[in-house]
């Protein structure tokens, strides 16, 4: 298995997926349900890649570590749920869209892991 390869096979598959899902959701519920799904996916997103720059940074012996990086680890999601909260509240966009934006990045690794399991020899 090619670690970089297979990053940026869940990068493309989250992006498919996060296409797929506001598009379902602005056909299915409306404009509000994909906006909601759409940040959700982006935060999803942007999770995706912090967490791989850490283990990156924690796997490499060749790069410095990261300073600070469980403070970042922490604020990160205290940020995220400010974000969340704002955008429920104050735009009135549904919970549970965001929520299911959340998991897109989830199922992108789940996808993969299905993928390396049929096509490894």
């Amino acid at each position: 298995m090619n670690y970089a390869r297979a990053l940026d096979r869940i990068t493309r598959i989250t992006a498919v997926l996060a296409i797929a899902g506001v598009l379902t959701a602005l056909a299915w519920k409306g404009p509000r349900v994909a906006a909601g799904f759409l940040v959700g996916s982006l935060i999803s997103l942007v999770n995706l890649r912090w967490w791989t720059s850490l283990a990156n940074a924690l796997g490499s012996s060749a790069k410095p570590p990261l300073r600070g990086s469980a403070a970042l680890l922490a604020l990160r999601y205290v940020a995220a749920a400010a974000v969340i909260y704002v955008i429920v509240k104050f735009l009135e966009i549904a919970l549970a869209a965001v929520l299911a934006g959340l998991f897109v990045s989830v199922a992108a690794v789940v996808i993969e892991i299905l993928y390396e399991l049929v096509s490894s020899e």
